[in-house]
C-alpha cells in the first residue's frame, strides 16, 4: 500500500486546493435551462402525435341564396368551405326538415348534375364547392308548395353525422 504525506509540498494535497467547483446558483440555472429545454421539446413533439389523432372536419357556409321567382321557378346556390382539418363528404341535403329526395321539382345542377342523396359529394380541406339546384314553381316540400316569400331550411348532412345549416328565402 502507498503511503501518502499530508504535507503543504504533496502533489495530491496541491491539485485538490487549486480545484473550484460549480457555484450552486450557475448550477440551478443550467439545470433549469435543460429542464425548460426538454419540456419544450417533448410538447412539440406531443403537438405533432395530437394533431395527426385530432383531424375534424368543419364546413362553413359562405353564402346561400335564391334567385329567379313566377312561373319559372327558383335557382338555389349554396356556398360551403371546408375550414377543417380532415376532409368532409356530404352524403344528404334536407329542405325543410325533408330529404331532397322526397321534393319534387327538383334539379339538380351542381354538383355534376347530381343529387348528394344520391351519390356524396365530397370535400377536400380548404375547397370551397358550391351546391346549386333549380326548384319548379310548382315544387312540392314535404305537405307544403314552395312559393315566394318561403323560407327554405337546407341542412347538408356529412358523412361524419354533422348537419351544416343554411336558411334561403325564395324571391
Amino acid at each position: 500500500m502507498v503511503k501518502v504525506r499530508k504535507d503543504k509540498n504533496n502533489i495530491y494535497t496541491k491539485l485538490l486546493k487549486d480545484k473550484k467547483g460549480i457555484s450552486p446558483v450557475i448550477t440551478t440555472v443550467i439545470l433549469v435551462a435543460v429542464g425548460i429545454a426538454l419540456a419544450v421539446a417533448i410538447g412539440l413533439w406531443m403537438s405533432g402525435l395530437v394533431a395527426t389523432f385530432t383531424r375534424f372536419e368543419k364546413l362553413e357556409v359562405t353564402s346561400a341564396y335564391a334567385t329567379g321567382g313566377g312561373a319559372k321557378g327558383w335557382n338555389v346556390t349554396i356556398t360551403v368551405k371546408n375550414t377543417g382539418s380532415a376532409d368532409a363528404t356530404i352524403t344528404m341535403v334536407m329542405i325543410n326538415g325533408v330529404p331532397t329526395t322526397s321534393v319534387t321539382g327538383i334539379n339538380w345542377t351542381k354538383p355534376s348534375n347530381t343529387d348528394p342523396a344520391n351519390g356524396s359529394v365530397p370535400i377536400s380541406v380548404g375547397e370551397i364547392k358550391t351546391f346549386q339546384f333549380n326548384l319548379d314553381y310548382n315544387a312540392t316540400i314535404g305537405n307544403g308548395k314552395a312559393s315566394s316569400g318561403i323560407t327554405l331550411n337546407i341542412v347538408l348532412h356529412s358523412a361524419a353525422g354533422k348537419d351544416y345549416p343554411a336558411s334561403v328565402t325564395l324571391p
